[in-house]
């Protein structure tokens, strides 16, 4: 028990310390556990821990994560994604061996080597890569979508690579330990298809899925709704999590992935009403197995090794990523993954993964790889997964500015100015045209999105291609004849100078400006603009009508109670903008502190004064709010 406490504080200060501190520095959070299980891997070295047994163990998190990941996703995406996911990830696993392979048997290993050497590097890491990719909020971009394609072919692929390599073992290493395989999980003593003929194990295998899937439909809703009736969450969660690792057991018995045969049950229950409770349980297990995981990787570095052949290690790393980079660029341009989604997808996935660990020391068991060749693989893989975070940070550094500063084309020649300019098509900007548009006005639309413009030029809105921040640009969109000109654009800061601008240059145009929240509003204030939107104001207002509705407010009466909020709020801004310091944070700023709370409270009086008022009038006319009972019983008749 000693030993199990001493080991788990050590683990979870040091990921406590670590993390925080990386994700300060702009690090990540994967590269802060690495960092931690380097720091660590002194003290495991003393205590004599099995680093590799933890890690085996701290897998299961990638095991949970796809479970996670197939509840995102819905079956008929999964078929959306069938040419990415065949195409390109049976593109990528192919032709990154193939070259690996090539590589090494022109180094002088014998072939057998060099296709188990392929077949190892051309899987990438799934763990990093969609940790990464969920905390950086790239998952949905077309490079995220094309990485998670390929992640899950490389899975999928991992299966009958387990059964492809013992074919190329070499009869002078026969003399191998096999238990060490035994270890690793693939010779399993808990397994249904041992000592069966081929056909009847594909039976087996294809029978477990079949009770996978049919178990998520038929099963699932109603053994969580009798576990639900016993309002423990602690009850829930330990269904959720039998459910994952009996699956995972399942899948195993039958020679198959546990990753796969979870991700295959989370899409099966991705429209399940369970969905967001498995979601919310299973996730925190996610996180802490993963961060495990990642410390062992870290903790597991062979610095001896490195030390002795640290040109020949880190020239191999480089080498592999260089080649792996390669070969996803260019099925990157074939697929029409392009820009910087291009790179993101070729730098995401340029590592080797954590199944390489599991196919090293398969191939070891199975007289494949010798020993000599196996340790320096083992570190080549370590090496280029803690690699891949910083990889990750150069395309934030360097590839988005490059793409972000440089427009990809030129701007578009404008040949229908309008007297109604709107900068930024997005979800907010395309309500403002819709409404403009059905009222029988005529629009310049301006974004630098080409695709989504050369979709509305399909429907004849007048859609140009450009920065809107640019004055050549308003120049030639008829700044100088408009009546109106609407900021949309994403972007606080850019939106505040193109405010800036129009209203010191053309004061005669009248700005109508989203703003993303409270201290935006101050700034485009400032910036001369006196007609602020805030993107999200308006529905919650909608909101919380709606809420007195079903309070038992009249109609009438909630209405005129969020008139009277909005009226007041506004006030309350155009007050606390002549207030507002951008060098001082509000919460310090001790005048529009105070200030705030004294305008608080007289708006929070005014309108219950005002809500009493209007209860007062009706009340004189005989008139009295409905109960609860009164609304649900209009509800019934309206039915």
């Amino acid at each position: 028990m000693t030993d199990f406490l001493l080991l788990a504080f050590l683990f979870l200060a040091a990921g406590v310390v670590s993390v925080p501190i990386a994700s300060r520095l702009g690090l990540g959070s994967v590269l802060g556990y690495l960092i931690a299980g380097i720091a660590l891997s002194p003290v495991l070295t003393l205590l004599h821990v099995d680093v590799i047994s933890i890690q085996h163990f701290a897998e299961f998190g990638v095991v949970m994560m796809l479970f996670l990941v197939g509840l995102e996703l819905e079956p008929r995406l999964l078929w959306e994604m069938r040419a990415r996911l065949l195409g390109l990830g049976g593109l990528q696993v192919g032709l990154t061996a193939s070259l690996v392979a090539a590589a090494a048997f022109a180094f002088g290993q014998v072939w057998q080597v060099s296709v188990a050497i392929g077949l190892i590097f051309a899987l990438s890491s799934t763990a990093i890569v969609l940790q990464t990719l969920n905390e950086k909020g790239l998952m949905k971009s077309d490079g995220g979508q094309a990485s998670f394609s390929v992640l899950l072919f490389q899975d999928i692929a991992v299966i009958p690579i387990l059964a492809f390599l013992p074919l190329l073992a070499i009869p002078g290493l026969a003399g191998h330990d096999d238990s060490h395989g035994a270890e690793e999980g693939h010779g399993a003593a808990l397994s249904l298809v041992d000592g069966l003929p081929e056909w009847q194990a594909a039976l087996l295998t294809l029978a477990a899925i079949a009770l996978v899937v049919a178990a998520g439909m038929y099963l699932t809703r109603p053994a969580f709704r009798f576990i639900a009736q016993a309002n423990l969450r602690e009850i829930f969660i330990a269904a959720a999590l039998t459910f994952v690792i009996g699956i995972a057991l399942l899948m195993t018995m039958v020679g198959l992935s546990p990753a796969l045969g979870t991700f295959l049950a989370g899409v099966v229950l991705a429209n399940s009403e369970y969905r967001h409770e498995l979601e919310s349980d299973i996730d925190p297990f996610r996180g802490l197995l993963l961060g495990l995981f990642f410390m062992t990787v870290g903790a597991s570095i062979d610095f001896g090794l490195l030390a002795d052949n640290t040109l020949v290690i880190i020239g191999l790393t480089l080498g592999v990523m260089a080649l792996k980079a390669a070969v996803l660029m260019g099925l990157a341009r074939i697929f029409k993954v392009r820009d910087e989604q291009s790179w993101l997808f070729s730098m995401a996935l340029a590592q080797a993964g954590e199944f390489g660990f599991v196919l090293i020391s398969f191939a070891t068991a199975n007289s494949v790889l010798p020993d000599d060749i196996a340790a320096p693989l083992t570190l080549i893989v370590t090496l280029s997964m803690m690699l891949t975070p910083m990889l990750f940070i150069a395309y934030d550094k360097f590839v988005l500015p490059r793409y972000e500063e440089a427009e990809p084309r030129d701007a578009d020649e404008i040949t229908a100015p309008s007297h109604i300019i709107i900068a930024g098509h997005g979800r907010f900007g395309s309500v403002v045209n819709q409404m403009l548009l059905s009222a029988g006005h005529e629009t310049t639309v301006l974004d630098h999105n080409a695709g989504m413009l050369e979709r509305l030029r399909v429907f004849g809105v007048r859609a140009f291609y450009g920065d809107a921040t640019r004055p050549d640009l308003l120049h030639a969109a008829g700044i100088e004849n408009a009546k109106v000109l609407v900021v949309a654009i994403d972007d606080k800061h850019r939106s505040t100078e193109l405010v800036r601008y129009v209203a010191g240059n053309h004061p005669h145009v009248h700005i109508t400006a989203r703003a993303m929240d409270r201290n935006h509003v101050y700034e485009l204030w400032g910036a001369g603009c006196r007609d602020v939107i805030r993107d999200t104001f308006d529905s919650a207002v909608r909101a919380g009508r709606s809420v007195y509705e079903a309070l038992g407010t009249h109609p009438f009466d909630a209405e005129r109670a969020a008139r009277g909020f909005v009226s007041e709020n506004q006030r309350t801004i155009r007050e606390l903008a002549g207030l507002y310091d951008p060098a001082v944070p509000n919460h310090e700023n001790a005048p529009y502190r105070e200030r705030a709370r004294e305008l608080l409270d007289e708006q929070a009086e005014q309108i219950r004064a005002r809500g009493r008022g209007a209860f007062h009038e009706r009340s004189e006319r005989g008139w009295t709010p409905p109960t609860p009972e009164d609304v649900k019983a209009v509800a019934r008749r309206l039915e």
